[in-house]
């Protein structure tokens, strides 16, 4: 029994079916890849997970840690130790740097939210008191809302597109920080459509259309990046190129 179980798990928001009886199994410790074309229910996955107000009404069930959270709204969720990493973090306007990550860490510490920001490569003394506002890059709050996360120490969390809006150089600490949170003994899932990404994990599964395509070890999926996608009933398929594959 892994910590994360969807059993049958379906959405339907506004007539249209998202997510199509998802069976996923998550295993506690471990990092886990979810992969897929743009629009294939990724991130509609990680927002059911979570609790979202608009994705709770679901099909199926979502059981964490043996019971089960349908129904229940983010915040209790949060309580029981899930956490999500948005692909585009929030604005806090008049909020600091300091407070926000302060106000998730486990140790309610200067010395540990300079920590945290280290991990992540920002220097405490050039962002501690700046505001997680319009001011700070994506790139930036990227890794504030990672800090955050890595001075929770969260037993489950969803990092979705951990990578978007990071440059090539800040990549390689936002890897350090999922195996960070990995070393905290912390259950991962990445969503993504990278393979660097992905390979950051231990298994992942392959989804498209709300529907589980394939599972399995890292290489089992690798080959979807190889040729840009596998075959299934999803109607929006990505543009193939001609037929040498350019």
């Amino acid at each position: 029994m892994g910590i994360l179980e969807l059993k049958n798990l379906s959405l339907t928001i506004n007539g249209r079916r998202i997510l199509n009886n998802l069976d996923m199994n998550f295993h506690e410790g471990h990092v886990h890849a979810v992969v897929g074309p743009n629009g294939a229910g990724k991130s509609t996955l990680a927002y059911t997970i979570m609790g979202l107000e608009g994705y709770r009404n679901i099909e199926g069930d979502i059981i964490f840690e043996g019971k089960s959270v349908k129904g229940m709204g983010i915040a209790e969720r949060a309580k029981r130790g899930i956490t999500l990493g948005w692909q585009e973090p929030a604005r806090y306007e008049g909020l600091t740097v300091k407070k926000f990550i302060m106000a998730s860490s486990r140790e309610k510490s200067t010395d540990a939210v300079a920590g945290a920001l280290k991990k992540v490569g920002l220097n405490p003394d050039e962002y501690m008191n700046r505001a997680v506002d319009k001011t700070l890059s994506g790139g930036e709050r990227k890794k504030v809302e990672l800090a955050s996360i890595l001075a929770m120490k969260p037993k489950f969390v969803m990092l979705d597109e951990p990578d978007s809006g990071i440059d090539i150089a800040s990549l390689e600490k936002i890897f350090d920080g999922i195996r960070l949170l990995k070393s905290y003994g912390s259950t991962i899932i990445l969503i993504t459509h990278s393979l660097a990404v992905m390979k950051q994990a231990e298994h992942a599964f392959l989804m498209c259309g709300g529907k589980l395509i394939e599972k399995g070890s890292i290489d089992k999926i690798e080959p979807y990046f190889e040729k840009e996608c596998l075959p299934c009933e999803h109607k929006n398929l990505p543009d193939m190129g001609d037929k040498d594959g350019n």
